[in-house]
């Protein structure tokens, strides 16, 4: 499955199949709220008795400016719904795939099949991003797991008792058109619960959670005059409220005067890189960050016990999120706004440009949200604790490169449609040879479970990157070979690698501390998170074996 499969192509056969009798009813199956109305929370699941176990179907629709879209939605109609879990708690999910098929696509053949054999454009899977599970067949397994039009996959996800609390997600994550199924609004949110064990700021607080996603323009011109502002690559949405090019009529929210709300934000994003700020009359307010990726802050040393982190602006790249304190405006300021700013994403990289996405408006009345709940019991163990301080084994560097590619010419093993440029993108391991990403391929990296390994993640591209990898998080230990300090060093599972264009200097770089201490082993990936490059090849295969007698 080497192919580069282009989002127009993918959208431009979906809606032939969408056009077709048999697919009618699919087309009101992802349903949206109005442009500049209220980010509404998506509904609720919770786990009972350690269990939580419910059905999904995976479908489809047309929005108003004829784009298509992808959702998760139970069989009573809540799409998207946040997965409340503990850990230690069984997720069962019956995932079926009720996408239209499409005649005459194409499709892929692959190997050791978990679920259908063939890959077309309306293949599905999930993916429970940052959740630290297994990689087995009918877990958290996406180089294999192909669900296809009309069939149903069963889910056993196990949460470790270790899991840190704290704010994750789920989303499509098939090859070649994972980013056209997430820009489509399939994702949502997974809550493990009993960050006010480690975070005790947040107990009693109103929980607010934003989904920032991405998708394809509502409005773009065809020429654009000289001098214009900058176009975006990509409309973005909060709790699927468009934030339209080019007037950007934010969504809205209420928060009660004098008080203050935990805010949970996810960038579920499939190609749009954030950089967050709260602006009230035009001046940043501190976020009083108690999460990063899930991984409550300060939290790993062994003690249990978070810290809080304050900044007045939070980078956040797809897939990242980041969860803070915020207090809410007074009465006398007029115009309260989370935004973005603009991003410097290197000279190939993606517009990502300044723009509002949420309007606060204040009341006297309480905003009716869930609150976080005191302290019950103490915290559970934390899954990374102590890695700062653990024997290293083995140390790697990794790189981030591309190659643009003139129109016409098709290198090896690869088959984009014809006549058509484009750019093959990579993540190779340092002194091996740079291959397209395809399930086929045999591991890149080897290691053994309990190992714990640095590695240095250089760019040799002239676009900002986003390194993640699955079933584990990682310690940021360096930025541009500048240590970070201990106290202040913390855990990601997707982090941002800045652009090279100045040939005279060293490759931008981040240094990670790896943990294969815990129970996963088996295949997984690591990968690119802007999901136009994972689909374009640049994501590669990790095989963990389990320790000797183990």
């Amino acid at each position: 499955m080497g192919r580069i499969i282009s989002l127009g192509w993918v959208v431009a056969c979906l809606l032939i199949g969408l056009a077709s009798p048999a697919a009618a009813s699919a087309q009101g199956g992802c349903p949206r709220p109005g442009v500049g109305t209220e980010a509404k929370a998506p509904p609720d699941l919770f786990s009972s008795n350690g269990l939580l176990q419910f059905q999904l179907n995976y479908q489809t629709g047309i929005d108003s400016k004829g784009r298509t879209l992808f959702c998760f939605v139970t069989p009573d109609g809540a799409e998207s719904p946040t997965l409340h879990v503990n850990p230690g708690d069984t997720v069962k999910i019956a995932l079926t795939n009720a996408l239209p098929q499409v005649p005459g696509g194409p499709e892929e053949q692959i190997s050791d099949a978990c679920g259908d054999s063939t890959m077309t454009l309306t293949s599905v899977n999930m993916h429970f991003h940052g959740m630290n599970v297994t990689p087995a067949c009918h877990g958290d397994e996406v180089i294999h797991t192909l669900i296809n039009s009309g069939e149903t996959f069963d889910y056993t996800i196990k949460i470790p008792k270790n899991e840190p609390p704290g704010l994750y997600w789920y989303h499509p994550h098939i090859h070649g058109i994972s980013s056209a199924a997430v820009q489509g609004g399939a994702s949502g949110a997974i809550v493990v619960e009993g960050i006010e064990k480690i975070q005790p700021a947040v107990s009693g607080l109103p929980e607010r959670l934003l989904i920032i996603r991405d998708q394809p323009l509502a409005s773009s011109p065809l020429s654009k005059p000289a001098g214009a502002p900058r176009i975006p690559n990509w409309d973005v949405s909060v709790n699927y409220v468009s934030v339209p090019y080019p007037n950007y009529p934010p969504a809205f929210v209420k928060m009660q005067q004098g008080g203050k709300e935990f805010w949970r934000v996810a960038n579920a994003g499939a190609n749009t890189i954030l950089d967050l700020q709260v602006m009230y009359d035009g001046q940043a307010q501190p976020l009083q960050i108690v999460g990063f990726d899930g991984v409550p802050t300060g939290s790993q040393d062994g003690k249990r016990q978070g810290t809080i982190v304050t900044q007045n602006d939070v980078l956040v790249p797809p897939a990242g999120r980041v969860e803070f304190i915020i207090a809410a405006p007074s009465s006398g300021v007029h115009n309260a706004q989370l935004v973005t700013n603009t991003i410097n994403g290197g000279p190939s990289g993606d517009a990502n440009l300044a723009r509002p996405l949420v309007q606060i408006r204040t009341s006297a009345t309480p905003s009716g949200l869930r609150r976080i709940p005191k302290p019950n019991g103490p915290p559970n163990p934390q899954r990374f604790e102590n890695l700062a301080d653990a024997k290293v084994t083995t140390t790697r560097t990794l790189y981030f490169s591309e190659i643009h590619v003139a129109s016409g010419v098709n290198p090896p093993s690869l088959h984009p449609p014809e006549n058509d440029s484009h750019t093959l993108f990579y993540i190779t391991v340092d002194g091996q040879r740079p291959l397209l990403f395809d399930p086929s391929n045999p591991p890149a990296i080897t290691t053994t479970q309990g190992s714990v390994e640095d590695w240095i993640i250089q760019n040799r591209s002239d676009e900002v990157h986003e390194f993640h990898i699955h079933q584990i998080h990682f310690l940021l230990e360096e930025v541009n070979g500048r240590r970070v300090p201990k106290g202040h060093q913390q855990f990601y599972d997707t982090y941002q690698v800045g652009y090279w264009n100045d040939k005279s200097k060293k490759y931008p770089s981040i240094k990670v501390r790896m943990d294969f201490r815990g129970a996963v082993v088996g295949d997984f990936v690591y990968h690119c998170h802007i999901l136009d490059h994972e689909d374009g090849g640049m994501m590669a295969i990790i095989r963990v074996l389990p320790k000797a007698g183990g």
